[in-house]
């Protein structure tokens, strides 16, 4: 990239890159891709960071934990800093994944087209119901749930999505660590346990809801004391 002066491996170290920064920079990307299909080849930092709620600061702070990607006068160009962020997030390559659950929630995520858009592929599907086994649920196969470590070693995934209930969710993950899976999306609602070299994340949409309300209620009692 022209002007952008990227830095080594020995002086970046993604390990000391707080998790708030990372979960931004997946934020500008989705506001790149836009401002890309709208047709703007330049942004500014003040005009990404308005459009998501920071400021120009904070937009340039977080992209100098990996670099310098602007050019003076000019601001970024869009499409680059799109490349960039990618890299950085590694979404420029393909990662394949296995996604274990297909009930609502399993085949929501299989019905979600912005996967493929960001470079995620769901190869293979598995679900524990045997009744399931051999359908196609938005053109992935269903497996049975005792086929799981031989799919994600045949399908080659890297990282699984996990939608099973609570009960169940560990002896998944296991099967997947087992499995030789590098990284855990987990929709269960409890907390797995992980060999440090897998990486994690927890989605609990009833505790993302609660981060809502309990917005809205401090707002109305700020509203009713006032």
């Amino acid at each position: 990239m022209a002007n952008s002066n990227r830095k080594s491996d020995e002086e970046t170290t993604f390990a000391a890159v707080p998790k708030a920064v990372v979960s931004r920079l997946s934020l500008y990307l989705r506001e790149l891709q836009q401002l890309l299909s709208e047709g703007k080849e330049t942004v500014r930092s003040g005009e990404l960071g308005s459009r998501l709620g920071f400021t120009d600061a904070q937009v340039r702070k977080d992209l100098t934990y990996f670099g310098q990607f602007g050019y003076p006068g000019i601001g970024y160009r869009t499409d680059e800093l799109v490349q960039a962020i990618r890299q950085i997030l590694g979404t420029d390559i393909e990662w394949r994944v296995v996604i274990v659950g297909i009930g609502n929630l399993g085949r929501a995520l299989l019905g979600y087209k912005g996967f493929a858009s960001q470079g995620f592929q769901i190869v293979a599907a598995v679900d524990a119901d045997p009744k399931k086994a051999g359908l196609k649920v938005e053109g992935v196969e269903v497996h049975p749930i005792e086929q799981l470590g031989k799919i994600v070693k045949r399908c080659r995934a890297r990282l699984g999505m996990v939608a099973v209930p609570a009960a169940a969710a560990q002896n998944v993950v296991d099967q997947l660590v087992e499995a030789g899976v590098e990284g855990i999306v987990n929709f269960a609602p409890m907390t797995i346990n992980l060999p440090e070299h897998v990486s994690h994340v927890g989605v609990d949409l009833a505790s993302e809801l609660e981060q809502i309300t309990f917005a809205v209620a401090k707002r109305w009692h700020a509203q009713q004391q006032s």
